[in-house]
């Protein structure tokens, strides 16, 4: 199914007022184009990245060395998306 914006329509989850600059726990879900399974396949229950999978791992990590203003949590990196728990 192709993206179609008359029926695929998502209202925002924003709070109007709240301040998304403050210091807080966020939760944050990063899909691939189309939903595409590029970062390798869960076999067996266990998720096993490709080299691409790697990539995005390691760079993740890498996140706080670069903006130092940040601390990762636990994260997750799926065949097709990054989720960051809280």
């Amino acid at each position: 199914m192709t993206y179609n914006p008359k029926i695929h329509h998502r209202r925002s989850i924003r709070l109007p007022e709240y301040d998304y600059t403050q210091i807080a726990a966020y939760f944050t879900t990063i899909c691939t184009y189309k939903k595409q399974c590029w970062f390798g396949d869960v076999i067996n229950g266990e998720m096993q990245h490709n080299q691409l999978g790697i990539i995005v791992h390691t760079f993740w990590q890498a996140l706080p060395r670069r903006f130092s203003h940040i601390q990762l949590d636990a994260f997750v990196v799926m065949p097709n998306h990054v989720v960051r728990f809280v």
